[in-house]
């Protein structure tokens, strides 16, 4: 386990994870899994990267993720071009929640699962409740340095990791 991140380090390399594109917007339809690197994919965008303990949780769905969706907009006037919600569940689930809350084929706003290289564990930002991820976001600049990097004292809180706190960082 590596060092939990803070601002002023580079994201990592090697960082992958799985998710499913959204193809068609019925939460019933299973796309395949796909793998996404991060640590290339995330070049030359601005991203926030979000982590709960679960899709579907109450705490996630509806205090902490919410507001990204619907503040989207403002994100993107700050610069950000792409926000990124993992979660230990697997992709499918990943991609049903993301279709749940409005996500199509064009939003910037992605669902990935955390299974591929498990980074919330090697940060070791994990909720303390078995294999689920901890609740923390991050802001990784275009240049691959994070300006941005806080988890929360409990997975129950959503104060640094929520989108008014990430605006405010912006």
């Amino acid at each position: 386990m590596s060092a939990p991140l803070k601002a002023g380090d580079k994201f990592p390399e090697g960082v992958k994870f799985e998710y499913v594109p959204v193809t068609d917007p019925d939460p019933k339809s299973c796309g395949m899994p796909q793998e996404y690197n991060a640590s290339q994919e995330f070049k030359g965008k601005k991203v926030v990267l979000v982590s709960v303990p679960g899709a579907f949780t109450p705490g996630c769905q509806a205090f902490h993720i919410p507001p990204y969706l619907e503040q989207y907009n403002k994100l993107a006037e700050k610069g950000v071009d792409l926000v990124v919600v993992i979660a230990f569940n697997d992709s499918w689930v990943m991609s049903a929640w993301g279709k749940v809350n409005g996500t199509t084929q064009d939003s910037k706003v992605l669902f990935m699962s955390d299974t591929k290289t498990k980074f919330s564990e090697q940060i070791g930002w994990m909720a303390g409740m078995g294999e689920r991820n901890g609740r923390w976001a991050m802001i990784i600049e275009k240049d691959g340095s994070i300006t941005y990097a806080e988890t929360e004292k409990s997975p129950r809180e959503v104060t640094v990791s929520g989108a008014e706190a990430i605006l405010s960082k912006l």
